[in-house]
């Protein structure tokens, strides 16, 4: 089979190509066929190994998984004897989770500890894998964290993103009144998803409005809570998913004092069984029209290095897109 290797940190030409066995599903294991997956902020930043704190997690002096890829797409070709979940000839997304492995045409998955779900039938398989990385967020941040209802007014940072655009459509879906935060050439996107208010961060800094929010979400860690807390309402909500190192010390803090609280969340190390409900509400959505996934670019599995490049340029609108059919 086909993969997509790295076996050191550095730019987009780190990634390799190279020809694998076809796995076999072990008792407990599905075999999927992948036909799209993903090129995320966080795969840019695990190939880098920059900022150095991210290689806690993926080995401090190389890669201790060489084929990244999380988000997925695919059809399962062949299940181990034990698996009751799924069959053979299900259309199935969701996450590889934290050993990664979905740059390659072939993934075998516990089926007790991946995050999979039906793919929903009304979108493609490109579309599906868009769905996974800001749904998986952006619904847990909202939903657990900043207990998000109708009424409520919510600021997205960072709107035209991968997290950003599930962000606004949920928070509609919700009920709340959406202010987005975006650079110009992406104000039609984020008004067309739903938001209610776009700022443009090359023309105003929307902590300087004078406008107050139940909820501030920062998808791209452009912000603090410090700066932003002005911009809060009373008992309201800091959220922030890129996790910089200044959230830390604010959520200890506001946990003790204050009414005003900073939260983040490891949202990829949830339980699988979480994980799994969301994508299935995730699912309802996209069919009955509330969510709709957006892709910006789409890459063959051959040309990931160059997806690579453009995601590290940090313009992308919503997701990119590696094809495997």
């Amino acid at each position: 089979m086909k993969a997509i290797v790295y076996t050191q940190y550095g730019a987009p030409e780190v990634l390799q190509f190279k020809e694998f066995a076809k796995p076999t599903p072990r008792g407990d294991e599905v075999l999927i066929r992948i036909y799209a997956t993903t090129v995320t902020a966080t795969e840019c930043t695990f190939r880098r190994g920059d900022p150095f704190i991210s290689r806690l997690y993926t080995g401090l002096t190389r890669p201790k998984n060489t084929i990244l890829g999380e988000e997925l797409a695919g059809e399962i070709e062949a299940v181990g004897k034990d698996v009751t979940q799924f069959n053979a000839g299900d259309q199935v997304f969701g996450s590889a989770g934290a050993s990664f492995g979905a740059y390659a045409e072939y993934i075998c998955l516990p089926q007790e500890s991946a995050a999979l779900a039906i793919k929903p039938a009304s979108i493609t398989y490109q579309e599906a894998a868009a769905t996974v990385d800001g749904g998986l967020t952006a619904l847990p941040f909202l939903k657990d964290k900043g207990h998000i209802r109708s009424g409520h007014k919510v600021l997205i940072n960072g709107a035209s993103g991968s997290v950003g655009t599930a962000a606004v459509q949920l928070a509609k879906y919700f009920g709340a009144e959406v202010t987005g935060v975006c650079s110009t050439t992406n104000i039609d996107l984020v008004r067309s998803l739903g938001a209610d208010q776009v700022i443009d961060y090359t023309q105003a800094d929307f902590t300087n409005s004078g406008e107050t929010y139940d909820i501030i979400f920062d998808t791209v860690g452009k912000t603090s809570f410090s700066r932003c807390k002005r911009s809060l309402k009373q008992r309201g909500i800091y959220l922030q998913a890129a996790a910089t190192l200044t959230i830390f010390p604010h959520m200890v803090w506001t946990s003790m004092i204050g009414s005003k609280k900073a939260m983040m969340a490891a949202t990829g190390l949830r339980p699988v069984s979480e994980r799994r409900k969301d994508l299935i509400f995730l699912t309802e959505l996209i069919e009955a029209g509330a969510l709709k996934p957006v892709v910006d670019r789409i890459y063959p599995l051959e040309q990931i290095a160059d997806a690579h490049r453009y995601v590290d340029t940090g313009r992308k609108k919503g997701n990119v897109v590696i094809t495997l059919a």
